[in-house]
């Protein structure tokens, strides 16, 4: 799945060409994404204006005029793609946004759990409304994160992929942040510490940002709108290299299930207590 800098990448690399731009007419070929495309979509974004992309978690929005956006989510296997109208659409093109530009912005979504839909900034959808602080917002630090994993005895690792928590946090970001600072996954979260939880949340700020500038990590199904895969994959430290030297310490790298999820981690390097 797209994760926070897959997003991220997507948003900077379509807001020059969008940021600015009026919609002068929407094509939706397939309206059955995760949550139906409502009815009246073309309607209600023919000659709007975009005033900005922006991101909120794993969500694309496309900030309107009047206080409105519209919001994508990419889903399992989605993708943005900035195309010339007369080139035939894919397959799974669902969902066409036409740009004053004479460009067309394309949502590509095999497998349909993607999303489009729409809010306001004022009532934001029911999908934000819940959402925790973004990682990279100055909020987001140690004692944040240590008044929130208080008393908890679930998984440090699911305890920071709770959106409710922090955003943004999936698999591939989680192990690499825990392994960053040497905090085993399974340890309950609350039995971190204020120093272990400064370094939890620098980590984890570390991992997205250094994601981020490399152009996210290349997934089976992502590649940027360019149309280039994001290279940090090449620099990760625990996340599929399973049985695979530590390139810290040498010991081999160890993987286990964790709440239904692959989870990496060196057993020297990140030790149970």
């Amino acid at each position: 799945m797209p994760e926070l800098p897959e997003v991220e990448t997507t948003r900077r690399g379509i807001e020059p060409h969008v940021a600015g731009r009026h919609i002068e007419s929407v094509t939706v070929r397939d309206p059955r994404l995760r949550w139906p495309v409502r009815d009246d979509l073309a309607e209600f974004l023919a000659g709007r204006p975009v005033e900005a992309v922006e991101r909120r978690a794993k969500y694309l929005l496309l900030r309107l005029d009047h206080g409105e956006r519209v919001l994508i989510h990419l889903g399992m296997s989605g993708s943005l793609r900035l195309d010339d109208p007369a080139n035939p659409p894919r397959k799974h093109d669902h969902v066409e946004w036409r740009l004053d530009t004479g460009k067309a912005l394309r949502l590509h979504d095999p497998r349909r759990f993607g999303a489009v839909l729409t809010d306001r900034i004022d009532a934001p959808h029911e999908r934000l409304a819940s959402l925790g602080p973004e990682p990279l917002d100055a909020v987001f630090d140690g004692p944040y994160l240590a008044e929130r994993l208080a008393g908890r005895r679930v998984a440090i690792k699911q305890a920071i992929m709770n959106a409710a928590i922090v955003v943004g946090v999936g698999n591939i970001y989680a192990s690499e942040a825990l392994f960053l600072a040497g905090i085993h996954p399974c340890r309950p979260a609350g039995s971190l510490g204020p120093k272990e939880c400064a370094a939890l949340a620098e980590a984890i700020r570390q991992v997205l940002t250094a994601a981020i500038e490399q152009g996210g990590t290349t997934l089976r199904d992502f590649l940027a709108p360019s149309g280039a895969p994001g290279y940090f994959r090449q620099t990760l430290n625990v996340y599929e290299r399973g049985d695979a030297p530590c390139r810290r310490c040498g010991e081999p790298i160890e993987r286990i299930v964790l709440g239904q999820r692959s989870t990496w981690f060196c057993p020297a390097c990140q030790p149970e207590s």
